[in-house]
């Protein structure tokens, strides 16, 4: 191996230590506070603007890539929330209680998304979560307790425009954080069931 290569290796290391250390960072204060400045998010990351910057060009791009890495850590508790076992009405319910803890998290960061990402790029990037959603919603269709006089399509994008609306109401104090899980499963199970 040559000298030039083990000093690529060694940058690429060092950009994968940053990128990872600001989509935390990231992730974090934007959790906190939707409106968390890039220099912050820098700082609290142990690097420079013009290292962020390198890595994401603007604050929109820093915004996308730190949604993607919530929205992927937000999966993993779906699936480890996903209970086929269970009627789709009590997994419906199940879902909702074991992964609002960290949707709940994320809902500043839900907001942050909101104000620079066009709702489109914010839905292609729940589209594994959603295929989870839409799986528990036909098989409540075929187990005839869910609504099949409605589009699939309308009922997953019903379920995603509501998970979002609880975490928005949760922020703005509208809507009890304790509560919140039992509110919103309530309401899905009252538009998904027949």
């Amino acid at each position: 191996m040559t000298r030039q290569s083990r000093a690529d290796r060694g940058r690429r290391a060092d950009a994968e230590r940053n990128i990872a250390a600001i989509l935390e960072a990231g992730s974090r204060l934007l959790g906190d506070d939707a409106g968390a400045s890039v220099a912050d998010i820098a700082k609290a990351a142990g690097v420079g603007r013009v290292t962020l910057y390198g890595h994401f060009p603007s604050r929109e791009a820093l915004v996308e890539a730190v949604l993607a890495h919530a929205v992927t850590q937000a999966d993993e508790a779906l699936a480890a929330g996903f209970r086929d076992d269970l009627p789709a009405a009590e997994a419906l319910e199940a879902l909702v209680r074991s992964s609002w803890e960290i949707l709940d998290r994320h809902s500043r960061l839900f907001i942050a998304a909101d104000r620079v990402l066009a709702t489109e790029q914010i839905r292609e990037h729940h589209r594994q979560p959603l295929q989870r959603v839409e799986e528990l919603i036909r098989r409540g269709q075929e187990e005839s307790g869910f609504r099949d006089d409605l589009p699939l399509s309308w009922l997953v994008a019903t379920f995603f425009g509501l998970v979002h609306s609880a975490a928005r109401e949760v922020e703005m104090g509208r809507l009890d954080r304790e509560d919140a899980a039992r509110v919103l499963s309530s309401t899905l199970l009252s538009v998904l069931g027949k």
